[in-house]
């Protein structure tokens, strides 16, 4: 049975696999961070997601770097449109950022990063050999003295899986396939309902 009220979206997450496969596709993602004074910003990043983590990179004079010394609350989005071929939604993180400087963490993600999704989707396989020179280049510039690494630990989702949005507008979706409906939906929007007198 589909679902009748529309605004209720948090029963539609991604499966593990979907999840996966979403974040593993996609070249970018969304960052944010909160400074000093309490704004909430965000910046466009090229995204690894690798090891259960999400994992950027910058220069360590940028300011989200002192932002997550000082604080390092922060969230990543990725929209399912970064992802060539992958799952059609969004995922959000909650995490924690844990900033990187070694050389071991650079050896791994540096390639990751030069010949994963940002550049052409991630087909490494079927590069050209200008393509993997402008990828071992790109490697070349990233290893910078001033550049560190960033890594986000996941510690809450939200997730949108719109394949299953679609289906149960047509009535198409299972029991099993629907998730648990989160405080959002099972008590805040039922709240604000009853305060509107609309329920």
């Amino acid at each position: 049975m589909s679902s009748e009220n529309h605004e209720m979206v948090s029963i539609y997450p991604f499966s593990d696999e979907k999840k996966e496969e979403l974040l593993t596709k996609a070249g970018e993602c969304t960052f944010n961070w909160t400074t000093k004074d309490g704004w909430a910003v965000g910046v466009i990043h090229a995204f690894v997601w690798a090891k259960g983590s999400g994992w950027i990179t910058c220069g360590v004079h940028r300011h989200r770097v002192a932002a997550i010394r000082r604080d390092p609350r922060c969230s990543v989005v990725v929209s399912g449109a970064a992802a060539p071929n992958g799952p059609n939604g969004a995922i959000t993180f909650k995490g924690r950022a844990i900033i990187h400087d070694d050389d071991e963490t650079k050896e791994w993600f540096y390639p990751a990063l030069a010949y994963g999704p940002y550049t052409r989707g991630g087909n490494e396989s079927d590069m050209t050999d200008e393509e993997r020179a402008a990828a071992d280049d790109f490697v070349r510039r990233l290893n910078s003295p001033l550049r560190v690494i960033i890594e986000i630990v996941p510690e809450k989702w939200i997730m949108l899986d719109s394949e299953k949005m679609g289906k149960d507008t047509m009535g198409q979706l299972t029991d099993e396939e629907r998730g648990p409906m989160l405080e959002a939906d099972a008590k805040r929007m039922p709240d604000e309902l009853k305060r509107r007198g609309l329920d």
